[in-house]
């Protein structure tokens, strides 16, 4: 052979190159988005399709429905059985269930009201004493499940029944306690909102955090001698989710504003995201929801992971019966009843969280319950019966766990392939 002639091998190799280069554009992707689908990793996507429909829908039936002040009221509604949601999603995420949260939620507002307005305890004490004793009721489950091998469905189905008791006792014949109207909880819970700067501002962080934590991604691949992926991409990325951001934010503005009650939501979101996603005892939840006794022999410990699932998951019920107090300026025999359970634990699956333990996101909580909430803002404003409300979230709950059965079909075969 010439020494001037091309090598075959350093062609091919040139042409791998270019190729690689080609699928770290934004058409590679695309193309890989479109994989993730066809293998049924669906993530977001059908949540987010029925939300644009919701929208599409109730605006044309009623345009008041997309009206700035009605989407500040549609975000405070959200915050008080969203935070419950995010506490669902843990315990869903192991492959087990809470069917309490409902009843810890309203037995935590009363405890707030009997400690406080009655027994004259500082906000904040009796705040924190609710918070503890979710805590003590998820380590009871926990102990049931762990130790007496007790099905999260049967106690958490007592616990619903005795926690339920214990709410009606504290509040006793009166049946409701009144909350200051001017205190500083109630107006979080009803007219506090940020100032529209600081929305602003907020909004551009989770560009900003996409970018960082892409950054890091592409140097540790790189390190690591495998391709980066495509810088182009990670910024079109961040400018598509920071435009967006600022137009609600921006929209909400010329209404009543972003409530902070929402903006804690979404907080408490992002750190357990960022739980799930970046620390080991995320990546143990996964591992313990799709296998246990892989993740035990694999030194997870296993029961410790349940554990936390089941005390966030009470904790979270009880927060989100003080929002709802604070809401509502009442603690009451009502509170976390009627259909806060089936909105709590719908939102999740609804948002994308696995029935089936192992898959799951605090996305999940967030999308969810602004599409529960959609729903029932909707046809409150076309002025229809709450019966229509239970029956489509119904409709739209079987069709989520139909399309997650469909998912997790499809990706089974697509592994065996």
């Amino acid at each position: 052979m010439s020494q001037n002639a091309p090598d075959p091998g350093a062609r091919a190799l040139d042409r791998s190159d270019v190729r690689l280069r080609h699928d770290e554009g934004l058409g590679g992707a695309i193309r890989a988005f479109l994989d993730r689908i066809r293998s049924g990793d669906l993530g977001m996507l059908p949540v987010a399709v029925g939300l644009v429909i919701i929208s599409l829908v109730f605006s044309a039936l009623n345009p008041v429905f997309l009206a700035p002040n009605n989407l500040v009221n549609l975000l405070f509604d959200c915050a008080t059985v969203g935070v419950i949601s995010l506490g669902i999603v843990c315990v869903l995420m192991v492959g087990e269930i809470d069917l309490s949260v409902g009843s810890m939620s309203g037995f935590a507002s009363a405890m707030v009201g009997m400690l406080w307005v009655n027994n004259g305890w500082p906000v904040a004490v009796a705040i924190l004493a609710a918070l503890a004793v979710g805590a003590l009721v998820g380590t009871l489950y926990a102990f049931l499940f762990n130790r007496l091998g007790m099905p999260s469905f049967v106690a958490t189905l007592a616990g619903l029944l005795a926690i339920l008791g214990l709410q009606l006792y504290i509040l006793g014949t009166s049946g409701s306690i009144n909350l200051p109207y001017q205190s500083p909880l109630v107006k979080f819970g009803q007219v506090l909102l940020m100032p529209a700067w600081l929305s602003h501002a907020l909004a551009l962080l989770p560009g900003i955090v996409l970018v960082v934590i892409g950054l890091g991604n592409m140097n540790r691949r790189r390190a690591a001698n495998l391709s980066p992926g495509s810088m182009g991409g990670l910024i079109v990325r961040a400018v598509v989710l920071t435009l967006a951001l600022e137009a609600v934010v921006y929209y909400l503005n010329l209404g009543r504003g972003v409530p902070w009650m929402f903006g804690l939501f979404v907080a408490l979101v992002l750190v357990m995201n960022y739980a799930f996603t970046r620390t080991k005892w995320g990546r143990s939840m996964i591992a313990v929801g799709g296998n246990r006794e892989a993740a035990r022999r694999a030194g997870i410990n296993v029961r410790f992971i349940y554990t936390s699932a089941f005390v966030l998951c009470s904790m979270f019920a009880a927060l989100g019966g003080i929002l709802s107090a604070a809401r509502l300026a009442s603690a009451s025999q009502q509170a976390g009843t009627g259909d806060v359970n089936l909105n709590a634990i719908a939102a999740a699956v609804i948002g994308g969280t696995s029935l089936f333990g192992g898959r799951g996101s605090a996305y999940s909580a967030l999308l969810g319950i602004i599409v529960i909430q959609a729903i029932a803002s909707g046809l409150t404003l076309l002025n229809l019966s709450s019966s229509l409300r239970y029956m489509i979230t119904g409709g739209v709950l079987a069709i989520a766990v139909i399309v997650d059965s469909l998912a997790r079909r499809s990706r089974v075969s697509h592994g065996r392939a």
